[in-house]
């Protein structure tokens, strides 16, 4: 039973993706000179639709680096996706002054997302979806402004037991809509021929 638990626990270590996102060497000055301590940002991920983000601070790097991915790992949010590659729907996030404005993309789009941002996308396992980040270029703004918008996305079924209907209903209205917008591109297209 506990060698069953010991490998369950070592598998679902190697499934984690970490991200090293940013290390910031941070200089106390004191009476005899100056101590210099670390700190490292890290997002984990399982790949799967779970992602977390955790700082670190450490007179070493790596120590550093260690503290962050385990708190990083304690902090795992699960966010639902479509289709195991994108997200459900557009969706904004905001921390302190960063805005960051996440949309879905259609397959073979890719990760098109600045570098704290895509870090976040890659560690969660989404593959195609597009990111712009405005306010700020800080690092720990931008990836906690993405787990913001990244928090609030919903799936078809969450929506639909909110409203008490069918999932059908409400993924029915998804398609009737882009449906309309093809058709009316189609129609375009064949105006100018």
């Amino acid at each position: 039973m506990a060698k069953a638990q010991k490998i369950e626990k070592s598998q679902e270590q190697q499934a984690f993706v970490e991200k090293l996102v940013s290390i910031n060497r941070v200089a106390k000055v004191v009476k005899g000179g100056k101590n210099f301590t670390f700190s490292a940002l890290v997002v984990a991920g399982d790949g799967k639709g779970r992602v977390g983000c955790g700082l670190g601070k450490a007179r070493e790097v790596p120590d550093a680096v260690r503290k962050a991915t385990e708190k990083a790992k304690r902090n795992l949010v699960r966010i639902p996706l479509r289709e195991g590659r994108t997200l459900h729907h557009d969706i904004t996030g905001h921390f302190g002054a960063g805005l960051v404005v996440v949309r879905s993309a259609p397959m073979g789009t890719g990760i098109i997302a600045g570098g704290p941002t895509r870090a976040v996308f890659e560690a969660l396992g989404i593959h195609d979806v597009v990111c712009k980040c405005v306010g700020t270029t800080n690092p720990h703004n931008m990836v906690k402004a993405t787990l913001d918008a990244l928090k609030r996305v919903t799936s078809p079924r969450q929506v639909a037991m909110r409203r008490s209907k069918k999932v059908s209903d409400i993924v029915a209205r998804r398609e009737v809509a882009t449906g309309m917008k093809e058709s009316a591109e189609v129609k375009d297209v064949k105006d100018g021929q």
